[in-house]
């Protein structure tokens, strides 16, 4: 009987996600309605009522009390559910007809809820509607769907905790709140806040219509850096602009946990946090870097190096991937600064992706206290952030991660380097994906522009854009022999 209610828990929590993706699809088929868009209309008059009328069945069915997850299944069900999200989200671009194979219309999936914000289509530009829905899949995998999932379902209680954990990207899973659907409720009003303010701001700067800011803002908030036009955000021609995105991606790349501390009044907590200030630090010295890099070797004037720099060191830096301008052409010191700045992302428990700042804190100090234990053996240096000790346990499972971060890095290059004759084109792909960024250097590929891989290389793209948004182990555990024998513990 438990493993029934169980399983009927879990199923209801499928049911929700198909529920809220095909809702979510409500909205760009009114505005392709409204647009005249009749490709997009196409793509979205049947999935969309199948989505709710198919989800809303499975949740009406599925009622009953939940039995306690085991961690197995709780990791299971986040894989499953991010895989219905994605497939049911890539039906509007193959009905639509503007996919040409199934395996782009999952791509562009993918890359929607993950918030890469690639593409396999070549140069072609989306159609108003799917460019809506892409920009909303954006913005939806942004916090996340499944912390949205535990904000409507109170029936999930505690057990919403864990689904979240193997969901969050993060080390570590903070409640900011009393329970977890508060802290998930939280989360979404911050999220929801940004993306009204960023909004109102580009409106107001003149250059954007209302269409383009919805997009820029979902772009940024969620750092998948979609934007209307091939050009990047140098269509627009405007600092301000440039200001304004660069700002709100920051602000998506900081831990949001931090917004509960500055929301209760606990201001010096905000700005006395070690992650934020080391992330500050980064893309500060990463500006450095490659403003001296565009004046001395591009030879740029300090303010047009100033603003190329500020603009794309941010964006990289926060996984957003916006291209300032496809025409600049970067200096090889610039690229390594872009490339480490990738590696590095964004803050904990923020919508970045990439290995996290709080991990590159922690593996440096490990560093520092393995050369100073060479020199006093005996003697206890605790690793401490914001005057905490990290446990052990969480500085082992940091290490692992970033090895097993590596190794899939060095694997992709291998898969790739079968198609592609360019070491720069499978190192940068490979790393954008694994960091959910989408933009990598060479040819085609600096837009984000993936049309040139073949199927199996671009479903393998898939997985490794889902591996980097579900923080690796959610995935590779399911090719784990011991992950599926059934003498697995319970929460």
């Amino acid at each position: 009987m438990k493993d029934k209610n169980r399983n009927k828990t879990i199923v209801r929590i499928i049911g929700f996600v198909m529920l809220i993706t095909g809702t979510a699809m409500i909205i760009p088929w009114i505005f392709s309605f409204a647009d005249g868009d009749a490709v997009s209309l196409r793509g979205f008059k049947f999935v969309c009522p199948a989505g709710i009328i198919a989800g809303g069945i499975v949740v009406r069915l599925m009622k009953g009390k939940g039995g306690s997850f085991s961690i197995r299944e709780g990791y299971i069900t986040v894989s499953v559910c991010w895989l219905t999200a994605i497939l049911l989200g890539a039906f509007p671009y193959y009905l639509s007809g503007f996919a040409d194979t199934v395996t782009d219309a999952v791509f562009e999936s993918t890359s929607g809820f993950t918030t890469t914000g690639c593409s396999s289509i070549g140069e072609r530009s989306l159609p108003r509607g799917l460019m809506l829905w892409k920009a909303l899949s954006n913005w939806l995998g942004g916090m996340g769907i499944l912390v949205f999932v535990i904000c409507l379902l109170p029936a999930l209680g505690i057990r919403g905790q864990y689904l979240a954990k193997a969901e969050t990207p993060g080390p570590t899973l903070i409640k900011a709140a009393a329970t977890m659907k508060s802290s998930a409720g939280f989360l979404y009003l911050t999220y929801i806040f940004l993306t009204i303010a960023e909004l109102i701001l580009l409106i107001a700067s003149g250059k954007m219509p209302v269409y383009d800011a919805v997009i820029n803002t979902m772009g940024s908030i969620s750092t998948g850096g979609l934007t209307v036009h091939p050009e990047g955000v140098a269509f627009y021609d405007s600092l301000y602009v440039e200001i304004v995105i660069s700002f709100f991606c920051i602000l998506s790349a900081l831990n949001f946990v931090l917004y509960h501390s500055f929301a209760v009044g606990q201001i010096k907590r905000f700005f006395a946090d070690g992650e934020l200030r080391t992330f500050l630090m980064i893309i500060a010295c990463g500006i450095i870097m490659c403003f001296l890099g565009l004046v001395f070797i591009n030879k740029e004037t300090w303010p047009e190096a100033f603003r190329d720099s500020g603009f794309q060191v941010i964006s990289m830096a926060t996984t957003a991937g916006y291209i300032r301008s496809p025409e600049l052409v970067w200096p090889t010191m610039c690229k390594l600064v872009i490339l480490a700045l990738v590696f590095i992302g964004g803050c904990s428990a923020s919508t970045s992706g990439s290995v996290k700042v709080y991990r590159i804190i922690v593996m440096v100090d490990l560093v520092k206290r393995e050369i100073k234990k060479r020199i006093h053996p005996r003697a206890v240096y605790p690793i401490k952030i914001n005057g905490e000790t990290v446990p052990p346990k969480l500085a082992s499972s940091i290490a692992s991660f970033i090895i097993l971060y590596l190794d899939l890095l060095l694997l992709s290059v291998f898969v790739l380097s079968f198609q592609t004759g360019s070491l720069e084109i499978a190192l940068t792909t490979s790393l954008d994906m694994l960091s959910n960024t989408g933009a990598a250097f060479g040819g085609m590929a600096t837009l984000g522009n993936l049309e040139g891989f073949n199927a199996f290389i671009k479903l393998y793209l898939c997985s490794m854009m889902i591996a980097g948004r579900l923080e690796l182990y959610t995935v590779v555990m399911m090719f784990s022999k011991s992950f599926w024998k059934r003498n697995y513990s319970r929460f």
